[in-house]
């Protein structure tokens, strides 16, 4: 029984001009391409679209992978409106190279893009998830999925008798009998 699926997904990303002192464009993922061609992300991106101030790119495929663990974060997802695909993009420090940014993971969990985004390091955004794709999830799910029974601890009585906590703590005799002046 296979534990994982694995899809390709091509990431569009929006570069955007903007008015800033500092940037002259911003970055944000905008969409997925389920079963997208492969498509190096540090290879030369594809133009799909352009307006006035904007450009879409599709600019890399990555594999979005499905594991039969992390089935409760893919159930979590399919209930918000719209069920969305996190995409991570990391900044590319290399001088060399063509791209500000690079594609790096893609993702169907919110558990596992909210690991991401709490180090702060990358660009975590979410977008619509296509029809066929929340259809490939919910196959996933229905297939791998097994509900956690929930139990309840109970606490534990303290032992009595010879446990460390039971103990009278050792005082120094010699410092016991002192009195600290003000």
């Amino acid at each position: 029984m296979d534990t994982s699926e694995v899809l390709p997904l091509g990431v569009v990303v929006e570069r955007r001009r903007i008015d800033n002192p500092w940037k002259d464009f911003a970055w944000r993922p905008v969409a997925v391409i389920p079963g997208a061609p492969p498509l190096d992300p540090e290879a030369a991106w594809k133009v799909l679209r352009e307006g006035e101030d904007w450009i879409h790119y599709h600019c890399g495929t990555l594999p979005l992978e499905l594991f039969r663990r992390e089935t409760e974060g893919y159930k979590v997802n399919l209930t918000q409106d719209p069920p969305q695909i996190f995409v991570l993009l990391r900044s590319d420090d290399d001088p060399d190279s063509r791209h500000d940014f690079l594609p790096f993971l893609v993702t169907a969990s919110p558990y596992e893009a909210q690991d991401y985004l709490d180090s702060g390091e990358e660009i975590v955004e979410g977008v619509t998830m296509p029809a066929d794709l929340i259809a490939f999830v919910q196959a996933f799910i229905d297939t791998h999925h097994v509900d956690e029974v929930f139990h309840k601890r109970r606490r534990q009585k303290a032992r009595s008798g010879d446990d460390a906590f039971s103990r009278r703590p050792p005082i120094d005799t010699a410092r016991a009998g002192r009195r600290t002046s003000d």
